[in-house]
């Protein structure tokens, strides 16, 4: 049984879910011990950040600003 909890958890963190929620699912009183567990099975946080930014800035240029966007 430990060894499909430790499935499932992993599983999600992988999927992207967050630290929180796992924490509520696996019954955890505190999301510290979830993390202090899973820590290393979570996907690179740095790498996650910068796609989120270049995705803002790539959609955001794709708009037009211009004069003609008034009209």
């Amino acid at each position: 049984m430990h060894a499909l909890r430790h499935f499932y958890a992993s599983a999600l963190l992988d999927a992207g879910e967050n630290i929180k929620a796992v924490s509520e699912y696996m019954g955890h009183a505190d999301p510290g011990l979830t993390l202090r567990v899973y820590a290393h099975l979570m996907p690179d946080s740095r790498q996650r950040a910068r796609h989120a930014i270049d995705t803002v800035f790539q959609r955001d240029s794709q708009e037009d600003h211009g004069p003609q966007a008034a009209q």
